[in-house]
């Protein structure tokens, strides 16, 4: 490739240690096969901070912004200018300085914008490809807190989702090609675009993929905490702030623990995940509960668990909680929500329940021991044979292109 590309994220995609940025080091990581890459992208704590050597061993040049605007400053600057809280949230006049100078210092045939909020970089004057990954709609995603939150938040979302419904429409608009995490995603931004621009060809699915080599039940002992008692174990992963993640482990543990209880009285519930909040905190170790916060590994939780519980209900994209814990050969019981994107059969490969008590009898059946052995299996081995990172991102070899170039009206549509 004779050009150089422009990789913006609003993440350092290192470490890969939660769903997005998993997906951005993945990406960047096959970017930087085909052509030298420049990375633009923000710190949100010191571990972020730490990863910096990691970032500068696949980059030619990179910019890492401390992203220390308060949610409150950017929610003024948004009403100010009525633009979605997003934009100002990751706005920096130091990446954008970084950005501006690369973009005339380097000959950049592609600006990669991994996920909406980092499309504000992108000059209008930039005539080279420009790739959007929205991952997700995020627009539907605000939406859906708007529906089951109160009033303030329920009109600071509703107002969220609105913006960012013409923010994804003019990404839509401005790029080249845009990538979702699965089909689904894909099919709600269609039916949340007008007419003219609903059924454009730039709009594809980039399917995520998981390390199953990492992932390998055969590689880690299991967490001896959980080992020592006699179970059956259920277990939930994923970043403990996040609210759907939140509210999921609410449900397990307030609706769905004490029924599985009923029949198994020493059945325990494991939420694993960096910075639970204090209403999860005050259920660790009471009623099999336990919260475990950040962990430095969690293949030893996944090893211990007879079964993963994925009770969201809320759910965008495709979730990586589901792949890993495949890939680990747990049976899961998992939302409809969650199983979005995922593939393979309910049944056969993992459970797909919706109600309390769909999901309460899945996760009973789950843990017989003839289930998990057999659903775990096949778990396992439908990831490894169909869902690996080098698969799924095989079509940006074809899709990365080459020599700067105008823009046809065409390509608008």
């Amino acid at each position: 490739m004779k050009g150089e590309i422009l990789f913006l994220a609003h993440r350092i995609p290192f470490p890969p240690d939660r769903g997005d940025k998993i997906r951005s080091h993945h990406i960047l990581k096959r970017l930087a096969q085909m052509a030298p890459v420049h990375v633009a992208c923000f710190a949100d704590n010191t571990s972020d901070l730490a990863s910096e050597g990691e970032l500068a061993t696949v980059t030619s040049t990179h910019r890492l912004v401390d992203r220390k605007k308060s949610l409150m400053l950017a929610g003024i600057e948004a009403l100010l200018h009525g633009e979605p809280i997003s934009l100002p949230a990751f706005r920096s006049l130091a990446l954008q300085d970084y950005i501006t100078r690369l973009l005339a210092e380097k000959r950049i045939d592609v600006i990669y914008v991994f996920s909406g909020q980092m499309g504000q970089y992108v000059p209008a004057d930039f005539t080279g490809q420009v790739i959007v990954d929205l991952v997700d709609v995020d627009s539907a995603k605000f939406d859906a807190y708007a529906e089951d939150s109160s009033w303030p938040m329920s009109w600071v979302n509703r107002r969220e989702g609105k913006l960012l419904k013409l923010e994804e429409q003019r990404l839509v608009e401005r790029a080249d090609d845009v990538l979702l995490v699965s089909e689904a995603e894909v099919n709600l931004l269609r039916e949340r675009l007008p007419g003219d621009l609903a059924g454009s060809t730039k709009i594809r699915a980039l399917g995520n993929g998981t390390n199953s080599n990492f992932f390998n039940p055969s590689l880690v002992p299991p967490e001896p905490a959980m080992a020592r008692k006699r179970g059956p174990h259920y277990v939930f992963t994923g970043q403990m702030d996040y609210p759907p993640n939140v509210a999921a482990a609410l449900r397990g543990i307030e609706r769905l623990l004490p029924a599985i209880q009923a029949v198994h009285p020493e059945a325990e519930f494991h939420v694993v995940g960096r910075n639970p909040t204090t209403e999860l905190r005050t259920h660790d170790g009471k009623n099999g509960c336990r919260v475990w916060g950040e962990v430095a590994d969690v293949r030893p939780f996944l090893v211990s668990a007879d079964c993963v519980l994925v009770p969201l209900e809320i759910a965008r994209g495709v979730q990586n909680k589901v792949l890993e814990a495949m890939a680990m050969a747990c049976p899961v019981v998992m939302t409809p929500q969650a199983a979005t994107g995922i593939g393979g059969k309910d049944g056969e490969h993992y459970w797909v329940a919706d109600s309390d008590a769909g999901f309460v009898n899945a996760a009973l059946k789950a843990v017989k021991p003839d289930n998990r052995l057999a659903i775990g299996d096949a778990a396992r081995r439908f990831v490894v044979e169909n869902l690996s990172w080098m698969a799924m991102l095989a079509p940006l070899n074809a899709m990365v292109k080459t020599g700067p170039r105008q823009r046809s009206q065409s390509e608008e549509a």
